[in-house]
């Protein structure tokens, strides 16, 4: 699956999949057929931090 590249659009993609369909970032890449990480080093490059209390992305 194609995710966004852009930071601002993979935080609100990803955030609105955790959301309405996975208890956790791993279940969305498990589901997704994403690379976890891959996907962790993009989103550290971006600043971005996953909290799994929240199962929400955020800025750093």
């Amino acid at each position: 699956m194609m995710i966004p590249s852009e930071p601002n659009m993979l935080l609100s993609f990803i955030n609105l999949k955790l959301r309405d369909n996975y208890s956790s970032l791993q279940d969305l890449c498990d589901d997704l057929d994403i690379d976890y990480t891959e996907l962790a080093a993009t989103l550290a490059a971006s600043k971005i931090t996953y909290d799994p209390d929240q199962n929400q992305l955020k800025f750093k």
